[in-house]
């Protein structure tokens, strides 16, 4: 089917017959087929292959272990850097070397992604971290028994399992994107050259990979179960939608009466807010004695709350490991408890053992708190101290 389509959509493009000879005669069940098929978003880096030409020509012409890069996909119409990375991998489809090795398929539908999740070998994802949705092709994929080399981005994050597919790690080594992209491609190649094509032309004498087969049934028997369309429903229901269901009724209370109050409390909240002034402050001298690993840290907070009662409000530190005089990562947050409190006062206070490790800078925050407010931002007032 893909040999007949490519036929159709080259002879449409009226390519040459050699470029159209030349295209099928490595559709080959037999050959390595990778597949990379998506809508063509510039985060899906569909270029990163092609970053080094030269190293591509040696995977994809390698002597007696053919590899063929079948893509397709759609740009938006209005996304110009999308439909350029089309054009660019046409491009190259064309050229001597790449011939029947680099592939793109025309008119991404529905009928070609089933065609293609259930006949490569391998399905490659690439995208820029972290932004990858989800990734439902590559879960498609391993229904069907093919092996995923993706980043360690979306559902792959979780879904990988060593010998069951390859990652790209999840982590991003420079904030420079271009290194990454070439990082990343260097990675892709040396995988190719080093394990994927290896494994995959590993032939016994009964002329099958049984390292290759290994990775089937690890990806059919450690991974296609746990991502399923089932699954995902259930967790929206579980972790979303139950919650939803249980909010509403919770608000909705007799005539209305819960959701009332709450807006009456954001109200009250929201005049008394900017009223609410320190009294005093007892903290940690860290100039003189450094907050680390061992010691004990105890701090108060007295606050003046015209308006306001002690359960109206939440405290608590935030800490995080110092280095060249800043703090770059939070390693703890605590909440404060309330030691006293009396009409227009509440003091705040925490008494609590550092447990790992390095020099710590903190600071505190106040936040609205109430039993009808299901989560922080949907009242998003906060004071720093």
């Amino acid at each position: 089917m893909i040999r007949e389509k490519l036929k159709k959509d080259l002879t449409h493009r009226q390519e040459t017959p050699q470029v159209i000879l030349n295209a099928l005669k490595d559709i080959n069940e037999n050959n390595l087929i990778i597949g990379f098929a998506r809508r063509f978003a510039t985060y899906k880096r569909a270029h990163l292959l092609f970053m080094n030409l030269e190293r591509l020509d040696k995977i994809v012409n390698n002597p007696g272990k053919p590899v063929v890069f079948i893509f397709s996909g759609k740009a938006h119409p209005n996304d110009k850097a999308g439909q350029d990375l089309i054009k660019r991998i046409i491009e190259i489809s064309k050229k001597k070397e790449f011939m029947g090795k680099v592939i793109f398929l025309e008119n991404y539908d529905m009928i070609l992604g089933k065609l293609l999740t259930s006949s490569v070998d391998i399905w490659l994802n690439t995208p820029t971290r972290p932004l990858e949705a989800s990734g439902t092709s590559g879960e498609k994929a391993v229904m069907n028994g093919v092996v995923n080399f993706s980043v360690l981005d979306g559902w792959w994050a979780e879904g990988y399992k060593p010998d069951a597919g390859w990652a790209i790690e999840e982590a991003k080594t420079f904030a420079n994107q271009q290194y990454q992209d070439e990082l990343d491609a260097e990675i892709i190649y040396q995988t190719l050259e080093n394990e994927i094509v290896k494994h995959y032309y590993d032939l016994n004498e009964q002329g099958f990979s049984s390292k290759w087969v290994s990775f089937i049934k690890n990806t059919i028997a450690q991974v296609a179960p746990h991502f399923t369309m089932q699954r995902m429903l259930e967790d929206y229901y579980t972790k979303y939608y139950d919650g939803l269901f249980a909010r509403r009724n919770q608000l909705y209370g007799v005539d209305f009466a819960p959701a009332t109050q709450l807006a009456e409390w954001k109200k009250k909240v929201k005049q008394a807010w900017d009223q609410i002034v320190i009294e005093s402050l007892k903290i940690p001298d860290t100039s003189r004695t450094p907050l680390e690993f061992g010691k004990k840290f105890i701090a108060e907070i007295q606050l003046n709350i015209p308006g306001l009662e002690a359960n109206d409000l939440g405290a608590e530190v935030l800490m995080g490991n110092k280095a060249d005089e800043e703090v770059k990562t939070i390693k703890l947050k605590q909440e404060l408890k309330v030691i006293s409190s009396e009409p227009g006062k509440v003091t705040f206070g925490i008494e609590m053992m550092i447990h790992t490790t390095g020099i710590y800078d903190f600071t505190f925050r106040l936040f609205p708190k109430n039993e009808l407010l299901k989560y922080r931002m949907d009242f998003p007032l906060v004071k720093w101290i």
